[in-house]
């Protein structure tokens, strides 16, 4: 059978002397392994297709078990990433998270749509890495179901004065409350301006915006502990 979909590669492996098998991120099949026979060879039609990070629409042959590449035609290939080794490191560490959140055959279009507005953003603004990383790590957690309450205090149910955010009840809270949770951590008022538009924003207006180093780090220290905490899995 053939079909015919849009992705992005997010790994490569060599196999033999000139084939490669990729894995390939899709909105309608999710995660799947694909062939790529002859792509390293150096007339291939498909050698730049078939790169770490190539974004270009595919079509395929399935077969019983597996995929395999008959032809693409490259969309986007994030070039300036790969001549960066800091937006590369970013990017990689980005493309590592996708991988753990993805499956095949379970569409995943939010999660491309998103990861490609961040490799977007790295490859084409001087935005600060760190900022751009987190406010990824906080999206896709919400696309993953694990939206923090963001509107009023779970436990006094105030929208007033919320100054401190709750790792244990994944919500902001209010002085009061927050404070006797040992959990939560005072923010800086942009940071929770911040964390409000990251939840709230769609996709496309998600990095249009910069903020003070300060409220930088205090994203950082957040996104970091939450993922962790809701994917059991330390990211470095």
């Amino acid at each position: 059978m053939i079909v015919k979909t849009k992705g992005i590669i997010i790994a490569e492996h060599n196999m033999g002397d000139f084939d490669k098998m990729v894995t390939l991120l899709t909105p309608e099949f999710g995660k799947i392994g694909c062939g790529a026979k002859g792509s390293r060879r150096p007339k291939s039609l498909i050698l730049a297709g078939t790169q770490f990070l190539c974004f270009g629409e595919y079509v395929l042959y399935k077969g019983p078990n597996s995929y395999n590449i008959n032809s693409c035609e490259l969309i986007e290939s994030f070039y300036d990433i790969r001549c960066d080794l800091d937006k590369l490191n970013y990017s990689t560490y980005v493309t590592k998270i996708i991988s753990d959140i993805t499956y095949e055959n379970s569409g995943c279009a939010n999660i491309l749509q998103l990861f490609l507005n961040t490799l977007y953003t790295i490859c084409n603004t001087k935005k600060d890495l760190e900022l751009i990383l987190s406010i990824f790590k906080i999206k896709v957690v919400c696309l993953l179901g694990f939206t923090p309450n963001i509107n009023k205090c779970k436990i006094c149910k105030t929208e007033e004065n919320l100054e401190y955010f709750s790792f244990k009840d994944d919500c902001l809270k209010c002085e009061t409350c927050g404070k006797q949770d040992k959990s939560a951590i005072k923010l800086e008022t942009g940071t929770i301006y911040a964390l409000k538009y990251i939840i709230t924003a769609p996709n496309k207006k998600l990095f249009s915006f910069d903020v003070a180093q300060n409220v930088i780090e205090e994203l950082k220290m957040i996104s970091k502990i939450y993922i962790n905490n809701k994917l059991e899995k330390e990211y470095r």
